[in-house]
């Protein structure tokens, strides 16, 4: 038996990263056992800060589509789809929108800081997408009466506004939706090849889709201990981005490596390489489905469509129920 109805979505901004499979899809393939699962590529998220050129969104959203099926989700047990192709998104958002008070979307942390650093960058964002981001977040949860969300501790803010927006609506018009709850991921933080955040801007991800060739030539390029100029000197582990790396992906002889690494029993040359072997070896069926589903393109679009079909359903009925208790006909 299910434990209940999850939502998540993620926006398709560009190009799947090591960190991002690692903080979050690989979370998604666990869950998707014991839940009952929409997960949204939310095109409609990405135009409230990157509105002005969508050309390439199709290709984004048709990646990210790849990403999360090669990474493990199945498309029978999950509802996989994309959220302009279900148009009750908009409308239950417009409908919260006249309930919500303003002040409840100015005081969301994350609105003036980010607004702030996009704004640096020269990015226009002082618009009402922007600030009614959350409000299409709750939208999007809501309308599929998700009672479980996971987040990281950063998005808490947003959640608990979902859950203010939903019991406002149950006070005004009665019980319809349940107050979603976060389940916490405790994903580990993977810095990228220079030793900085992960981040597509810094040019230091190691990508998602990376074949074990590409992935043997970035494991190449990270940095490692700069006190260790020799390979006969002592290595330390703590300041090394390899070793963060072995500590996912070679737990099992973790304690040699350290120790070899210390007494300088291996070089940085060798223990890379067994970095890159292990990474190519856990990341092998994700790169065999890839494979797979690229040589099948149309498969995708016939799982997206599938999706969404499913989520109309459901997001259909959610609908009707809201106009009835709103007297909307």
């Amino acid at each position: 038996m299910k434990k209940g109805r999850i939502f998540s979505g993620m926006q398709p901004s560009g190009k799947f990263h090591l960190g991002n499979y690692l903080g979050a899809l690989e979370n998604w393939v666990r869950l998707q056992h014991d839940y009952e699962c929409f997960f949204c590529i939310v095109d409609w998220h990405a135009l409230t800060s990157s509105y002005e050129d969508t050309r390439r969104l199709p290709e984004h959203i048709h990646d990210m589509a790849l990403d999360w099926l090669s990474g493990g989700l199945d498309p029978e047990k999950n509802v996989i789809f994309v959220q302009s192709h279900v148009k009750e998104h908009a409308e239950l958002h417009l409908l919260l929108s006249m309930i919500t008070p303003l002040s409840w979307l100015e005081r969301v942390p994350t609105y003036k800081d980010k607004l702030q650093q996009l704004g640096a960058q020269g990015k226009e964002i002082n618009t009402y997408g922007f600030l009614g981001y959350p409000e299409l977040m709750t939208a999007d949860i809501i309308l599929y009466k998700a009672d479980t969300v996971p987040v990281g501790e950063d998005q808490l803010p947003h959640l608990e506004l979902c859950r203010e927006i939903v019991r406002r609506f149950n006070h005004l018009y009665g019980e319809v939706f349940p107050e979603p709850q976060a389940k916490l991921s405790q994903a580990p933080l993977l810095p990228g090849i220079d030793g900085r955040k992960m981040s597509k801007s810094y040019g230091n991800e190691i990508p998602f889709a990376a074949s074990p060739e590409d992935l043997r030539a970035r494991v190449r390029l990270m940095v490692t201990d700069p006190q260790r100029v020799k390979k006969t000197d002592p290595g330390n582990p703590d300041v090394c981005t390899v070793h963060t790396f072995h500590k996912i992906f070679s737990r099992d002889e973790l304690d040699e490596i350290v120790m070899s690494c210390r007494n300088a029993a291996i070089g940085c040359v060798d223990c890379k390489k067994r970095l890159a072997e292990r990474m190519v070896s856990a990341l092998a069926d994700i790169h065999v489905r890839r494979a797979e589903l690229e040589a099948n393109p149309g498969r995708v679009r016939e799982i997206l469509a599938y999706g969404a079909e499913r989520a109309r359903q459901v997001a259909a009925a959610t609908m009707e129920e809201v106009r009835q208790v709103m007297h909307l006909s």
